[in-house]
């Protein structure tokens, strides 16, 4: 009986040993998984991606790129603009050690495969059905242009990257520089009426009320749109010269684009008799706007557009 007892004894005790491993190994799993969720870039209380400061970003969005550059971050690679084959004129001093990906129609994946970047992000507009070829080479961010504002785009990539009062500085001191650019036009055409035109190598365009450029000049600037602007509910419409005086507008802003063909179409604009007979041109109310900057519709971009503007309506 003694004996039976013993052996009992011996088997409760091998039981409760056995236990007493299986507790240390789930609890050291546990501790382990926990530990790599605080390691993971994407494991965060709010579903919030965050990405750390020294990540290597491959931006495919010039827009994206100049919200990065707003908060103080210079992406390792981004995509090039499609008109000057190059990073943008305004922004490319910064961006000397950041590597071109090609343009957003049409990146160039071995050198983004070659950058070897920790995140990649994408405009979905231009990338929303390539997203996998994206994330077969690192963790992909997907960014809509078209959803809400440039500003609410700089506060979700502030979020992702730790950059919040960076943010919060950056559209402080853009709210302050555009009431003083709001007082400096306003001192040269009073409450007249606005309208934007960009002249191409092959058209002229009168920029809507959309982006690029309509929120910055009738929302941020609080510009009257000229007569028929309000109706472009669009980025641009392309009109003949014969149309302009529709518009009837006491001061037109003219961009120009890139090339001779460009500046040839607007040489005989200049001398067309429609364009001379316009209000805004006789009353000496043509400005000429450095164009790149006011089409780039993000943070960086909206801030070079105004300092372009604070030092023409200066004069």
């Amino acid at each position: 009986m003694r004996k039976y007892e013993f052996k009992v004894l011996n088997f409760k005790r091998s039981w409760a040993a056995m236990l007493l491993v299986l507790c240390m190994i789930m609890l050291s799993a546990c501790g382990q998984a926990a530990d790599n969720k605080a390691a993971d870039p994407k494991a965060t209380g709010s579903g919030q991606t965050t990405i750390g400061a020294d990540s290597r970003i491959a931006s495919m969005s010039i827009h994206l790129t100049n919200n990065l550059l707003a908060l103080g971050i210079t992406p390792a690679g981004s995509v090039i603009g499609g008109d000057v084959k190059d990073f943008l004129p305004h922004v490319k001093d910064r961006l000397q050690n950041t590597r071109k990906l090609g343009v957003v129609t049409d990146p160039d994946m071995e050198a983004v495969l070659e950058l070897q970047p920790d995140h990649i992000f994408l405009d979905k507009k231009y990338s929303g059905t390539d997203v996998a070829k994206f994330e077969k080479i690192a963790p992909t961010e997907v960014f809509d242009l078209d959803e809400g504002t440039w500003r609410d785009q700089l506060k979700k990539i502030a979020a992702m990257v730790n950059r919040q009062a960076q943010a919060d500085t950056f559209l402080k001191d853009y709210d302050a520089q555009k009431e003083r650019v709001k007082k400096l036009i306003h001192a040269k055409i009073g409450d007249g009426t606005v309208m934007a035109v960009r002249v191409t190598a092959k058209e002229v365009r009168v920029m809507g009320m959309k982006r690029p450029v309509g929120p910055l000049l009738y929302q941020d600037l609080g510009l009257k749109p000229a007569k028929g602007v309000e109706k472009i509910n669009k980025a641009y419409q392309v009109v003949s010269q014969e149309v302009l005086p529709d518009y009837d507008a006491d001061a037109i802003l003219v961009m120009i684009s890139k090339g001779a063909d460009a500046q040839k179409v607007y040489k005989q604009l200049e001398g067309n008799a429609v364009w001379q007979g316009l209000k805004a041109v006789k009353q000496g109310h043509v400005y000429m706007l450095d164009g790149q900057p006011w089409l780039d519709y993000s943070a960086m971009g909206h801030k070079i557009a105004l300092d372009n503007a604070e030092q023409l309506f200066s004069k």
